[in-house]
């Protein structure tokens, strides 16, 4: 029987047998269709249609055309995540309706072993100039080179796994079996039984003692959440509650927990129950709003959940375990790992950890979870130093990621990887191909890069374009800084600002708090101001310790988003510094302005603002506020002297808040808190009570009466 077409392509029986021995070893592949996109597509519509004959496991086909097969479901490449957790045996990506990395890389974790990954694309030396449908989207210029495209090429055509067929055949010549000196069962692993006992310990044992599991795609971690639960509730425990960023990621937990509890009901598809135990998953708002009695809480794919709704169930429930994907298809969540780590170390330093290493779906050293590891850098690590390094030898240089090697590529992502929530696939293409994107590094004196800075030039918008902007008729992309700062401060001045923005820095954690960051930021504003620049800036999540590394380095806050960030679940700040004479008009425009909505803002918008946020934003406005009348002196000797009550002098506190230097004086007092919740954000005595600030109003009027009195007599010296 001939088992090659007549482009000299396998038959769909020869690639079907293929895939069966790949099962049979635990190896999942990537197979390459180069060339004419209608032979490709009509290929790939004959094998999925002898895959879905053998009704052994799903199809999916990525894309805009309907390939007309019942057995297959067609879904565009932006749901690809909502797939993640479950199996699927057959891929088909159509490369010619766009590729989005963050959604390829994640879709290739569905693929259980023996799995194949179909990807329709042009011939590979045509990568670097090929046009992707999916770059509109991005706000990326449409130029003629795209390193991305050409780094993915470079990779593939290095490795020997994947299956390419283009218009010369078939690379390899022939489908050569996968070896077969070890055979593969998907089944438990030591790994997974070792987290099984832990997670039942962390749910029988003492209180304030939370795991963290961490894993990387395929290990097994959301079986073992499932089971371990089951157990409890079997044994002690009665009520388990799963959280999560979305409910389809629970899928396989609650499948794994079915099968080990067969006698309970489902009363919804995602809860069970028996004998009045019951496990239930609920959205982590929905958690934190009804705060349910639990014995113990699940987080699955905590890497995917603002890091503030992870501290407070942390706090608000005895026994917790997180679990988090490291190295995932989606991204990395090793920037979680890293900040986490502070919240748990300062909450609860007797937490617990436990590392998931061998995969359960495929074998180890699978020759698809290798290459999307090469492909889009998720295994990126940044440098080991040496214990000598030192942060005087750094020297600072321009640098270009596209033309790096990648060694040193590795290097610098994996510094972003380390120090930011979430660093994706698609920042990595973002970084590579965006022709607006100017690097700074900083080398160790071993020559290691220990930092990085990445920037991109925006604005310069023509006057009418800016007014539409202003007025928010129009968002054009990859001016993220220069549109938001134009719409919500109502200024086009600063649409037509030529600025740079600071996408992300990072520096080395051995090198952290000495100075490299500012060298990196001093370096890119002095070059950027001699291409003749109006403005410097950046946007960012709110904390206390980012807002003052950017305070030190010149900038000032010009706004505040109104809503957490999805990514990092801060409030977005956005910080400006003048580069010229239409930057600084642009600058103290917008800061002015924002320091006069400041104090209605804590009131309506950010009365939950974290306290040290709500003192460091106070406390940099440069802007002279009302001096304190004659009146307000005399109101706040009456107060501080227990003569006129709180709510009567609100007003003068408030005015007294905002002098210079004061707020930076409150912030340092023992009850900060006290006073920024109660005169700042006008919070009642019994939610100030209910958050521990005060012990009740009496109490609470002499802390801020006896405040009042020493910040006057401070200023009295002044």
């Amino acid at each position: 029987m001939n088992d090659r077409t007549s482009a000299g392509w396998p038959t769909a029986a020869a690639l079907r047998l293929w895939q069966e021995m790949l099962a049979d070893q635990g190896e999942r592949r990537l197979v390459l269709l180069e060339g004419n996109a209608a032979d490709a597509r009509s290929y790939a519509r004959d094998y999925a249609a002898t895959v879905g004959q053998s009704a052994s496991g799903q199809t999916l086909w990525v894309g805009d055309k309907q390939p007309g097969l019942e057995s297959v479901t067609l879904i565009p490449a932006q749901q690809a995540s909502r797939w993640l957790g479950r199996e699927l045996e057959l891929v088909v990506w159509d490369g010619w309706q766009g590729t989005p990395p963050d959604a390829f890389a994640a879709i290739a974790g569905t693929l259980r072993a023996g799995g194949l990954l179909i990807w329709l694309m042009p011939p590979l030396d045509q990568w670097p100039t090929f046009a992707d449908p999916d770059y509109p989207r991005t706000g990326l210029a449409d130029t003629a080179h795209h390193p991305f495209a050409a780094h993915l090429a470079s990779v593939i055509a290095g490795d020997p796994s994947v299956l390419r067929l283009n218009r010369e055949g078939m690379t390899p010549s022939d489908l050569s079996p996968p070896d077969a000196s070890v055979g593969f069962c998907p089944g438990d692993t030591p790994c997974q039984q070792q987290a099984i006992a832990r997670i039942i310990r962390t749910g029988e044992g003492r209180r304030r003692r939370p795991l963290v599991i961490r894993a990387d795609r395929g290990r097994g971690k959301s079986t073992a959440l499932g089971r371990a639960a089951v157990h409890l509730l079997r044994d002690k425990r009665e009520r388990v509650i799963v959280t999560a960023p979305r409910a389809e990621a629970v899928d396989h937990l609650f499948s794994a927990a079915q099968a080990a509890w067969p006698e309970a009901s489902s009363r919804t598809p995602f809860s069970l129950a028996a004998n009045g135990r019951e496990l239930v998953f609920m959205p982590a708002d929905v958690l934190l709003r009804e705060r349910p009695a639990a014995e113990l809480i699940l987080v699955d794919e905590a890497a995917g959940l603002p890091a503030p709704l992870l501290e407070s169930i942390l706090t608000s429930w005895p026994r917790v375990v997180f679990a988090t994907t490291v190295h995932g298809y989606e991204g990395t969540g090793r920037g979680f790992d890293v900040r986490f780590r502070e919240v748990l170390d300062r909450l609860t330093p007797q937490w617990q950890s436990c590392r998931l290493i061998q995969p359960i779906r495929w074998r180890s050293g699978d020759p698809l979870e290798h290459l999307v590891s090469r492909l889009f850098l998720l295994d990126a690590d940044s440098a080991s130093l040496a214990e000598s390094s030192l942060a005087s030898q750094v020297t600072i240089e321009r640098w270009q990621p596209a033309q790096a090697d990648l060694v040193e590529l590795r290097q610098a992502f994996g510094l972003l990887t380390d120090a930011h929530y979430r660093t994706t696939p698609g920042d990595l293409r973002q970084w590579l191909d965006d022709v607006q994107a100017q690097s700074w590094i900083a080398r160790a004196g071993e020559g290691a890069i220990v930092g990085v800075l990445w920037l991109t030039r925006e604005g310069g918008l023509d006057a009418a374009m800016a007014n539409s902007v202003m007025r928010g008729e129009r968002r054009p992309r990859g001016h993220l800084l220069a549109q938001s700062l134009a719409s919500h401060g109502a200024l086009a001045e600063a649409a037509m600002a030529r600025m740079a923005r600071v996408v992300r820095i990072a520096v080395h954690a051995d090198l952290r708090s000495q100075g490299v960051g500012r060298q990196l930021v001093e370096a890119a504003r002095q070059a950027i101001g001699a291409e003749g620049l109006d403005l410097f800036g950046t946007s960012f999540g709110a904390t206390p310790a980012l807002l003052r590394f950017w305070q030190g380095c010149g900038l000032k806050p010009l706004r505040l988003g109104l809503h957490r960030a999805a990514s990092s679940g801060e409030f977005t700040v956005q910080m400006g510094a003048p580069l010229s004479t239409d930057g600084q008009q642009v600058i103290e425009r917008l800061a002015v302005r924002f320091a006069e909505h400041w104090p209605w803002l804590l009131v309506n918008e950010f009365a939950d603002l974290d306290v040290a946020l709500v003192w460091a934003l106070t406390d940099s406005w440069h802007v002279a506020p009302p001096l304190l009348s004659v009146a307000d002196r005399s109101e706040l000797v009456a107060f501080s002297e227990g003569s006129r009550q709180f709510e009567l002098s609100r007003l003068p506190l408030l005015r007294l808040s905002l002098q210079a230097g004061i707020a930076g004086n409150l912030a340092q007092a023992d009850s900060e808190g006290l006073w920024c919740r109660a005169v700042l954000q006008h919070w009642r005595w019994e939610a100030l009570q209910t958050a521990g600030a005060c012990s009740g109003r009496k109490q609470g009027e002499r802390v801020l009466r006896d405040m009042a009195r020493s910040v006057l007599a401070w200023m009295d010296q002044q």
